[in-house]
């Protein structure tokens, strides 16, 4: 097995190996993933965090005979960015990155050295879930730019939201929207809503397009255009600003059993 790790602070995943392709997510420095197939500027892999496909470029990863660092790491980038030393050079690594190598101590990818300066660790597994964290977290996201595919402050989707604010309590979500809807347990009604349950969203077609996490029965925090937060009621998401309703209800989960 052959696997490929991210050496540059955020990286596009593509749809296919071709830089006008669709990002469809990214991966963050140290990231590694399973090589499912090679290309003279592309390498296509499968993430070995949530089994996400699609193609790096090859010049911002390096291909390693075994998976480098410590992949299980629940130590996390906790502040909006984060010291690195890349071959001795500083870069910047985004919130929620994952840290695969203790703090001070030099990691060798391959042709690189990675070295962090943590100013700001988060320890994901032993973070106590409450609606107070759940929210600050989340919160620290506000006004992040949409961006399709996107994981990261730099910019971010509405899953791409939701599975970074769950990396930081130690829970695993899938990539997508429609396919976070398929954990944790369903709730009836909005008024059972609490802080951090998700909220999912479809189309006219009922495709499940967009989600949500609750910070309580009436309001929302989603990335839509932007990280913020709206109203919302059993139809659906209102715009807080102006009134505009613009997303439909689908369904809500739970994920945390206590919060």
């Amino acid at each position: 097995m052959l696997y490929a790790v991210c050496t540059v602070p955020v990286s596009p995943l593509r749809a296919t190996d071709s830089h006008r392709s669709e990002m469809v997510s990214q991966l963050l420095l140290g990231e590694c993933g399973e090589v499912l197939e090679e290309r003279k500027d592309f390498i296509k892999l499968k993430t070995l965090y949530d089994d996400y496909e699609g193609w790096c470029q090859r010049s911002q990863l390096e291909l390693m005979a075994t998976v480098p660092g410590d992949q299980q790491s629940q130590v996390l980038v906790g502040d909006y960015t984060d010291r690195v030393l890349i071959n001795g050079m500083e870069a910047h690594v985004p919130m929620g990155a994952v840290v695969i190598a203790p703090a001070g101590e030099e990691l060798q990818l391959g042709h690189y050295k990675i070295r962090y300066q943590l100013a700001s660790p988060w320890h994901a597994g032993t973070a106590v879930v409450s609606a107070e964290a759940i929210t600050a977290r989340a919160m620290r996201y506000l006004n992040t730019a949409y961006l399709w595919g996107g994981r990261s402050i730099f910019g971010i989707d509405c899953s791409g939201f939701s599975q970074s604010v769950f990396r930081f309590f130690n829970y695993k979500l899938l990539r997508d929207a429609y396919l976070q809807a398929t954990q944790g347990d369903p709730i009836g009604f909005l008024q059972e809503a609490r802080c951090g349950d998700l909220a999912f969203f479809d189309n006219d077609e009922g495709r499940i397009t967009h989600v949500g996490i609750m910070l309580n029965p009436e309001e929302i925090i989603h990335a839509s255009g932007k990280v913020r937060i709206d109203k919302i009621d059993n139809a659906g998401i209102i715009h807080a600003e102006t009134g505009v309703r613009t997303h439909k209800l689908r369904m809500l989960r739970r994920y945390f059993e206590r919060v």
